[in-house]
């Protein structure tokens, strides 16, 4: 880099610049900000920028209300996501908002340009930065991380506050109840207050770690059913614009891409989205795939209206971690009539299972702990659901479906089902528990499916199992009366309540 700086003024000098080190106009080449081009001023760049590429610095400033944070996640954002600039004028959104573009990284001549003036000197021209005050190298880096560091607390600051507008709002409550009823234990059983499913911080925070991904990358039956479906059916996906819900490492927009997307827009509030955007630029994708830091519900998309929506959202006994909502609300947002959801179609079914062994390891072995009884621990157990892998021959009833799921129809409420099932005994033997698992399908001209169930390729999905308090003794061909309805929970909305009866034997359960 030449030479951009004279001697250092006095300090008489220097009072008036507060601290900035003036830069002399011509000594930093500046490269174009959408193709290759070097020019010895701003001015010129912009002037460039403007005729060649249609990009109006001072039209977008007066369009989107810039001040000169914006304009460094603005410049920012360009280097890292190398948009068209014709995207960026024609969009209705600022594209650059994510606290992200902040983040101080490789020194850019852009961002010594005196932004705020841009514009309010009429006897020049509008691009000139004669008599500005850019910033130097070192005031500028310091100046980036501390905006950063600023924005962290109050972030941190905001969250705090609204834990304790909860947590006196949840006082308020117990106040009326107990005023009301008098009934302190009663009361103490419903002070659930819900919460939204877009709200969960630890949820997010989960997926931040490398190793969750590791696991799901590792599956291949979840990897090669989702790759089968995209690469088999490129013409669905040729010239069309793709959503990502979920985009996590961003293995899916990958497979979109390569089948021919003309875009691909890929969403994830975890901070895993960082690492996914240099696995974009690593396979030199950025000019198709763009990846966004932030919530769903709470993101503004480049796109108007998507062709195609594509997501790995499925939790242990499918409806677990409630993400389901997020894709229905980018359905219903953003999803062209007519469009395609990805996977289309889940089913959830549930099994009998007979596996004496397994459950005195699980429950019985509270009998005897080294000579003492602690089977004061038995209904806590009992009552959480288990993620487990069952055998395939421990498959004691015939299998049966007890919800479907169109994701191209169905609504939030699809968390909360009843149903009436009947257990079929394939063989005689204990059913010690109840397994659940799910089908998920993409039904398309190259139809690809794959199931959870003891019966298939093992998953990290698993399956749920539900054990029973009484151990029930079948004889082939005996057929039990069963239901069950599953909902939401109220303490943790992407958990869930699972109630079972078996025989008029009533037995409850938390998927949490």
């Amino acid at each position: 880099m030449a030479e951009a700086f004279p001697d250092a003024p006095s300090k008489s000098e220097d009072e008036d610049s507060d601290g900035w080190d003036e830069m002399e106009l011509g000594g930093e080449q500046t490269t174009c900000l959408f193709c290759p081009l070097q020019f010895h001023t701003i001015a010129v760049a912009l002037d460039h920028c403007r005729t060649a590429h249609d990009f109006d610095l001072l039209a977008l400033k007066n369009k989107y209300n810039m001040d000169c944070y914006s304009y460094i996640k603005m410049i920012n954002y360009i280097r890292l996501q190398k948009p068209d600039s014709k995207i960026l004028v024609e969009t209705p959104v600022s594209l650059w908002e994510d606290e992200c573009y902040l983040k101080p990284g490789e020194m850019e001549p852009w961002l010594m340009y005196d932004f705020d003036d841009l514009g309010s000197a009429p006897s020049t021209p509008h691009y000139a930065i004669d008599g500005k005050t850019p910033i130097s190298n070192l005031n500028f880096a310091d100046l980036q991380r501390q905006i950063y560091d600023l924005n962290l607390q109050i972030r941190q600051r905001d969250i705090l506050i609204e834990n304790y507008q909860k947590d006196m709002e949840k006082m308020k409550q117990i106040t009326r109840m107990l005023v009301a009823s008098g009934d302190t234990a009663e009361t103490s059983n419903s002070l659930i207050v819900d919460s939204s499913v877009g709200n969960s911080e630890d949820y997010f925070e989960s997926y931040a770690h490398l190793g969750i991904h590791h696991e799901m990358l590792n599956d291949k039956v979840r990897m090669e059913s989702y790759r089968d479906a995209i690469l088999r059916n490129q013409l669905l996906f040729k010239d069309k614009i793709v959503l990502d819900v979920g985009c996590g490492t961003g293995i899916l927009s990958l497979f979109c891409a390569k089948a021919g997307a003309k875009a691909v827009v890929g969403v994830d509030q975890s901070e895993i989205v960082y690492k996914a955007m240099d696995v974009v630029r690593e396979n030199s994708l950025q000019d198709k795939i763009q990846l966004i830091k932030g919530q769903l519900e709470k993101t503004s998309l480049p796109f108007e209206n998507v062709d195609i929506i594509v997501s790995e959202w499925m939790g242990y006994f499918l409806l677990f971690e409630g993400m389901l909502d997020s894709v229905i609300h980018a359905r219903n947002q953003y999803l062209k009539e007519g469009g395609l959801m990805l996977p289309n179609k889940c089913i959830i079914n549930i099994v009998g299972v007979s596996d004496q062994k397994r459950y005195d390891e699980v429950i019985n072995i509270w009998d005897n702990v080294y000579g003492f009884s602690m089977s004061a621990m038995k209904p806590e157990i009992l009552h959480d659901a288990n993620v487990e892998t069952v055998p395939e021959n421990n498959m004691i009833t015939k299998p049966v479906i007890v919800s479907e799921i169109d994701v191209t129809t169905c609504t939030t409420s699809v968390c909360n089902f009843k149903s009436n099932f009947i257990l079929t005994a394939l063989r005689s033997g204990p059913l010690t528990s109840i397994a659940g698992y799910f089908d998920t399908i993409f039904d398309l001209p190259e139809k690809i499916e794959f199931s959870t169930g003891p019966h298939a390729i093992k998953t990290h999905w698993q399956q749920t199992v539900f054990y029973l308090k009484n151990i029930i003794e079948l004889q082939e061909g005996q057929t039990l009366n069963c239901s069950i309805e599953c909902s939401r929970l109220k303490k943790n909305v992407r958990g869930l309540s699972v109630k079972l009866i078996i025989n008029d034997i009533k037995y409850d359960y938390v998927i949490d």
